[in-house]
């Protein structure tokens, strides 16, 4: 491979403080055939060298603190030229030599012509250069951001086809009353161990319809705010403990009952990370052999249903936060769940998660009357290395729901170092402490 010719520190030199001809970094890089990056890191390194022996290395010039010399109008010509006129010739000087940067200075000393000529018809040398043809104007740059926009996006909407995934496993028992079990915010290997364990009996002992887990069922830190070592990472470690610790379980406490898993923050997430497909994430994943949605999630092994509504082509993080907002699941016409809270006004009964603190709320509606909305605490363990996860809450919820008259009524499950359900007491044990608060001996 041809390697350009190295440049003399005194010829860059030259270059490089001749302000008037080179009024650029970027025309420095042009006529010496470097990187406009590469004559910057040169320039810092030969100003270095100066200060640290003062002799051997020329002196450059400081040109940020240099203006570019203001010549009076008297040097350049006026010229009462058309607006087809001017940008005809300045169209020649960039055809002549396209290569070569055009600037306002460039323009004067090539034409003779005073600033003056061209900017009471353009106002900034810019425009001019648009109204030339040799700069995008306006409506081209945004037509170009825009789609630029949609085309780093596309690889995204190949993944949408898992909004098809939340009907295949539906299950009916044939009551009128329907017994729905939501739990949400797992987070993987940052599960509780005791909440787990009483979250696993209550479905045991319930048998439910439903077994609802209102999104962030996965934590996955390595994609998220908080910063992870890629050198930790250990992604199918979580996928597979999430298979093996939580769905398995939950499945085997309950065969009949029908398990849906609304998409949240931390699914969307990792599924927009898995449609980039670095080739680390693909190194990562390889254990999962033949990687698909549905193997991933553990939706065909565990017959589960995936409700997401979600468009993965959110081109910014707000967009993005309202299409996680659009994942939800109504039942029986009577309760609404949701992995965000702003649900709460729309009119139903139901639940959400994300915050992991508990609460209920009343509010009214002209049809049903009052109605209760709960946040759930969440099934992450409360000491959290990386947030004050000591202020959490955790807990999930029990629901019976009348289909005939929409009636729900919530028996929520606190698990601190004690939980009840259904009048049987369950205990935290020694080994099940570990990262959470023993706030009670």
């Amino acid at each position: 491979m041809s390697q350009k010719p190295r440049i003399s520190n005194e010829e860059f030199a030259r270059v490089w403080n001749d302000v008037e001809t080179y009024p650029t970094v970027r025309s420095i890089a042009s006529l010496l055939g470097y990187g406009y990056q590469a004559s910057k890191n040169r320039a810092r390194k030969m100003k270095k060298a100066h200060e640290a022996d003062g002799k051997s290395t020329p002196y450059l010039i400081d040109r940020s603190q240099v203006s570019m010399p203001v010549l009076p109008e008297t040097l350049y010509q006026f010229k009462d030229m058309s607006v087809g006129e001017l940008t005809a010739i300045l169209k020649g000087i960039y055809l002549a030599d396209p290569t070569k940067e055009i600037t306002r200075l460039r323009f004067r000393n090539e034409t003779g012509m005073s600033d003056a000529s061209w900017s009471r018809h353009f106002g900034t040398f810019l425009e001019f250069k648009r109204q030339a043809g040799i700069q995008l104007n306006r409506s081209q740059h945004k037509l170009e951001r825009d789609l630029a926009k949609h085309v780093s996006v596309d690889h995204y909407r190949d993944f949408n086809e898992r909004q098809d995934l939340g009907t295949r496993y539906l299950r009916d028992s044939g009551s009128h009353i329907k017994t729905i079990i939501g739990m949400s915010d797992l987070h993987d290997e940052e599960i509780d161990p005791f909440f787990l364990r009483v979250a696993l009996e209550a479905v045991k002992m319930v048998k439910p319809d439903v077994i609802n887990l209102g999104g962030d069922i996965f934590d996955l830190a390595e994609f998220g705010k908080y910063g992870v070592d890629p050198r930790e990472w250990d992604v199918v470690g979580k996928i597979k403990f999430v298979h093996d610790n939580i769905l398995r379980p939950l499945r085997e406490a309950s065969p009949e009952s029908q398990i849906d898993f609304i998409e949240g923050n931390h699914e969307f997430r990792l599924l927009r990370h898995l449609a980039d497909a670095t080739p680390a994430l693909r190194a990562i994943l390889s254990d999962l052999h033949g990687f698909t949605i549905p193997k991933l999630l553990g939706l065909d092994e565990f017959e589960v249903n995936y409700i997401s509504k979600a468009d993965l082509s959110a081109f910014n993080k707000g967009d993005m936060k309202k299409e996680v907002g659009k994942s939800y699941k109504v039942y029986w016409d009577s309760l609404l769940i949701h992995h965000h809270p702003f649900a709460a006004q729309w009119g139903l009964p139901g639940w959400n998660g994300h915050h992991h603190s508990h609460k209920t709320s009343t509010f009214k509606s002209a049809v049903r009357g009052a109605y209760k909305w709960l946040a759930l605490g969440a099934g992450h363990m409360p000491r959290a290395s990386y947030t004050n996860g000591e202020f959490w809450d955790m807990g999930f919820n029990i629901a019976h729901v009348n289909t005939r008259t929409g009636a729900v009524n919530n028996e929520y499950v606190y698990v601190t170092d004690m939980a009840c359900v259904g009048g049987r007491y369950f205990y935290r044990q020694p080994h099940e402490f570990i990262g959470a608060l023993a706030s009670v001996s």
